[in-house]
């Protein structure tokens, strides 16, 4: 092979490389488009057993995020009252995480109800990221029972401290 035509191999070898390198710039994912955290689930849970309902997500995290993030969720109340906030801590051992709110009431069946979920800096608390679902019930709590129908080991709560016993 002459000196000439390795120079012209030379040139077509990086002619192809460059557009090759073009087209995975203009087709790739650019990380910064994507989000912090996907939902993998999550509505409203009838536990009839012990006369409860609650509602929660789950989330797993699909972009880096600082560890000590701290991940809230404001539910609306289905009661009327005021949002019901509940938070987490990222750690580095995991990257699904759930949150639910307390037993709630007044849960109406086909209506939406809002949960915003805000990624919170670990230090100044302050969101770098949000996010917005709705979750809606099948049924309403007008089907719960008024009492557990089930007690013993595993559903019963546990006794409020007594207040003059100096254990709260």
């Amino acid at each position: 092979m002459s000196a000439r035509m390795k120079w012209i191999a030379a040139g077509v070898g990086a002619i192809l490389f460059a557009a090759a390198l073009a087209v995975v710039l203009v087709y790739r994912e650019d990380p910064d488009a994507k989000p912090y955290l996907v939902f993998r689930g999550g509505g409203f849970i009838f536990n009839y057993r012990i006369a409860e309902v609650f509602y929660g997500f789950n989330v797993r995290i699909v972009r880096p995020v600082p560890v000590g993030t701290i991940i809230e969720a404001e539910f609306e109340d289905p009661g009327g009252g005021a949002p019901i906030r509940v938070s987490k801590r990222v750690g580095t051992l995991s990257v699904r995480y759930s949150l639910r709110t307390p037993p709630v009431t007044g849960v109406v069946a086909g209506r939406p109800y809002r949960v915003v979920v805000r990624l919170r800096d670990r230090d100044s608390g302050l969101a770098f990221a949000s996010y917005e679902r709705e979750y809606t019930s099948n049924i309403g709590d007008d089907v719960m029972p008024a009492a557990p129908l089930t007690v013993g080991p595993g559903y019963h709560r546990p006794p409020a401290p007594d207040p003059g016993s100096g254990d709260g």
